[in-house]
């Protein structure tokens, strides 16, 4: 079996790709860089952790407290 890598310059040329899939003559395999895998896996944590405008406002406020009690000092 050989395998090559190729870059899809035209939309038409990956549904032909996946036609040919489909009819079971080629084999498709997705081969992500790691750095969109990593990009990918952090704004899906992000989504689920996001923050409200509530809990940004109260530590957004938080900070400029201790800023403005140093500068009182």
């Amino acid at each position: 079996m050989a395998s090559i890598n190729i870059e899809i310059l035209n939309p038409k040329a990956r549904k032909l790709l996946l036609d040919l899939a489909e009819l079971k003559l080629i084999s498709i395999q997705s081969t992500e860089d790691g750095f969109l895998k990593l990009i990918r896996k952090l704004r899906a944590k992000a989504r689920k952790n996001s923050l409200t405008l509530e809990e940004i406002t109260k530590e957004v406020e938080a900070v400029r407290a201790k800023r403005y009690a140093k500068s009182k000092r």
